[in-house]
């Protein structure tokens, strides 16, 4: 049975469609059409199975995965196909796509990679392209560290080119609440990262995160100078911070990068925008390293250790409830959701505490990534658009609202829905569409608190 606080997610998340793409998308679907001649209970042959996977290939290929892995890729489905004995089994569908999602999770690492935290203090440093999101991200890395792991970091300016860099990099750290080390006219990198170091050792940080200079393209100076400061502070991890929208380009510079730093692991940027996802299932068999973090948005809390088994969940659409369920149970509290199970199970659920449900599901994370972890969500919303904006015209509504409204919304009637649409600067079709939703949302809570969560799903796919 699904947690609790992440039920409710669900069902706020059915209340707030507007419209979007979701991470890997298009990959989705088009590993969906190419599996689902086998899902059925017709004949299964080794025509229609050689079908599917010359469609599974076509579809990677589009996503801008590498020929070569795309094609080693589906010989190997193949090979394990045939293999298990496929055609025979009673459900040659579901094994079928098994396999794919097994030989995915493998392809993309197979097990999660977790950064090496050992050194006192760890140095981490982050090294990437100008514009791969390389200094936003080593502030949420600082973040992450901080409020997941109890770490006092530092965060360090070596990019002595950009004074901009410099400048955003102290802005993400006042963001933060994170100590930013540079050096004012120094144009040392090396010099600035061991004084850092020496300046993190006297001052109680246990992590040193240094952001280096990127340019726009790989060229020998950039890769002297952060060679050399590899060599002068011999990080315990080394991050290469990539720009997942790049495709394949993103996968060769990893390469270039490697072939002359052997970093430990890759951080994939902006892969919220990606609907692809060649990059991510392209980098690890090229470079033979972990992709480490992935980043799902512009906020500071945008950032996600790399599961592959999850992910290959949510490609084939199959959602990623675990993820989901930890990020339900960080923003939710388990004394609230008891309050609000007796609520539910009275009738005496309102919009005060839809209101506080929003403010929770919103502090976990990017409409658009949550929605892609709901299993069965990608094709159920198919082609809408899930904004971080959503709930502003839902939250103006209520707040609209009197106290006698907000906790009987029964009361509403026509001149009612007018004052409230005025009061809201919205319509009176968008408060009559809430209204309905409410009570849709309404009726899955109560569904939910005995765990149907199959109903609810189909409820969702109505909800338009």
């Amino acid at each position: 049975m699904l947690h609790f606080a992440t039920r409710r997610a669900i069902c706020i998340f059915a209340t707030l469609i507007k419209g979007s793409n979701y991470m890997f998308d298009n990959l989705s679907d088009k590993l969906d059409k190419a599996l689902h001649v086998l899902k059925g209970h017709g004949s299964i042959t080794e025509v229609n199975v050689a079908e599917t996977l010359k469609e599974v290939r076509r579809a990677l290929l589009d996503a801008d995965v590498n020929f070569k892995i795309a094609k080693e890729f589906t010989n190997s489905v193949k090979e394990k196909a045939l293999g298990q004995n496929v055609l025979t089994t009673l459900q040659p569908g579901q094994l079928m796509v098994k396999i794919v999602k097994d030989e995915l999770t493998e392809l993309m690492g197979g097990d999660t990679a977790g950064i090496n935290l050992s050194g006192t203090p760890t140095i981490i440093l982050m090294s990437g392209l100008q514009g791969s999101g390389k200094t936003t991200f080593s502030g949420k890395l600082a973040n992450f560290l901080k409020t997941k792991k109890t770490k006092k970091p530092l965060l360090v300016a070596c990019d002595v080119y950009r004074p901009a860099a410099i400048n955003q990099l102290h802005v993400v750290g006042d963001q933060i609440g994170v100590e930013v080390y540079s050096e004012e006219g120094n144009m040392n990198p090396v010099e600035i990262a061991q004084n850092a170091i020496n300046h993190a050792k006297q001052n109680g940080h246990n992590v040193v995160i240094v952001d280096t200079a990127g340019r726009l393209a790989v060229d020998e100076e950039m890769m002297t100078e952060i060679a050399n400061v590899h060599k002068a502070i011999q990080p315990h991890e080394t991050l290469f911070v990539v720009d997942s929208m790049t495709g394949q380009d993103a996968v060769n510079t990893a390469k270039a990068f490697n072939d002359r730093l052997n970093f430990e692991g890759v951080v994939l940027t902006k892969l919220d925008g990606d609907t692809r996802g060649g990059a991510a299932i392209s980098i690890k068999s090229v470079v033979d390293k972990p992709i480490k973090f992935i980043g799902t948005g512009e906020k500071m809390d945008a950032i996600d250790v790399f599961h592959p088994a999850r992910m290959a969940d949510r490609i084939l659409g199959m959602g990623d409830v675990v993820s989901l369920v930890e990020r339900a149970q960080e923003q939710f509290d388990e004394d609230e959701a008891r309050k609000l199970q007796k609520k539910i199970a009275k009738n005496q659920f309102g919009f005060d505490d839809f209101l506080k449900q929003i403010q929770q599901v919103k502090k976990m994370g990017s409409m658009k990534d949550l929605v892609g972890m709901i299993p069965g969500a990608g094709k159920a919303l198919k082609g809408m658009d899930i904004d971080d904006d959503a709930f502003k015209h839902v939250e103006a509504i209520i707040h609209s609202m009197t106290l006698e409204e907000r906790t009987s919304p029964g009361v509403i009637n026509g001149s009612r829905k007018k004052r409230i649409a005025k009061g809201s600067g919205t319509s009176v079709q968008q408060v009559n569409q809430l209204l309905k939703q409410f009570d849709q949302m309404s009726k899955m809570m109560k569904m939910m608190q005995g765990g149907g969560g199959r109903k609810m799903m189909q409820m969702m796919g109505k909800m338009r």
